[in-house]
């Protein structure tokens, strides 16, 4: 291919910024020569080659015309939040839960790249499944922040959205992916809404006794990981994902991942409750 977006080494190589970006994920150095180059990665800040771009410009008008059409598309195709959507499989995430992450594979070091510079920030997060690779329901994972280390490896702060469910499972670029469709509550009225009201508030104050009852080293570890237990909601049914106190519950308890999954699956607020009160009890 045309070089394009050409960016110069400390050691005088140029490559392309994703080709040179993409080695980097494998290996912190010049793909050509093998110098070192740590304090690329640490800064992020690459030396774009005004010379060559100008030459390509000028010399390959059509070539260049043509080669920003095939990243354009790309881009777009990589922006599909319904299609070919990244999967991280690591952990169990909901939605309004903070989630960090440790990103160190080269696989995902590629994936979280590609979801900041298509502007999505977003992918989802499933738990891994011994036969079909990844469960079939997970939660959309927002990047808030991306710190970098000068070896490549990073800390991404990132926060649950929405959950889904998993259409068809594929790989792209060594990662995992998925065309999904995104799953809420279904809300009731009358008589139904009333129960579930008394429901909520009930089941609320019993994991609220359940989380004071924790020694204070326990609570403490909870709190600096999770923040602080949400408070009640009014209407529990004006977020299509259900209160947020009940996903931070959720994921505070100490179940197995196969144990979390159903609460993600579901689609009634009133089974979500009945499920965390038995499991408090």
């Amino acid at each position: 291919r045309l070089f394009y977006e050409p960016v110069t080494t400390p050691c005088g190589h140029t490559f392309c910024l994703k080709c040179l970006e993409r080695c980097l994920d494998h290996n912190p150095k010049c793909p050509l020569c093998k110098e070192g180059l740590s304090e690329c990665l640490a800064m992020r800040r690459y030396c774009k080659t005004v010379l060559m771009e100008e030459l390509i410009a000028r010399y390959l008008p059509e070539e260049l015309t043509e080669r920003r059409k095939i990243y354009e598309e790309e881009i777009a195709e990589l922006s599909n939040l319904n299609k070919n959507v990244p999967i991280f499989v690591c952990t169990m995430a909901y939605p309004t839960v903070p989630c960090p992450l440790h990103i160190f594979e080269p696989c995902y070091r590629l994936m979280i790249r590609r979801c900041m510079e298509t502007g999505t920030k977003q992918f989802g997060m499933c738990i891994s499944d011994p036969v079909k690779g990844f469960a079939d329901y997970g939660c959309i994972l927002e990047i808030r922040n991306v710190e970098f280390f000068a070896d490549g490896r990073s800390v991404v702060d990132s926060i649950g959205k929405r959950r889904f469910k998993v259409i068809q499972h594929s790989q792209r670029d060594g990662y995992n992916t998925a065309d999904i469709e995104y799953i809420e509550d279904q809300k009731v009225q009358g008589q139904e809404y009333a129960a579930l009201l008394v429901l909520h508030d009930s089941v609320y104050d019993q994991a609220y006794m359940w989380f004071n009852s924790l020694k204070q080293a326990l609570k403490s570890r909870i709190l600096s990981h999770f923040g602080p237990m949400p408070a009640k909601d009014p209407d529990p049914q004006a977020n299509p994902n259900g209160p947020a106190w009940c996903w931070w519950v959720l994921a505070v308890l100490p179940l197995e991942n196969r144990a979390q999954l159903p609460f993600l699956a579901m689609k009634s607020l009133k089974d979500r409750l009945n499920g965390i009160r038995r499991v408090l009890t």
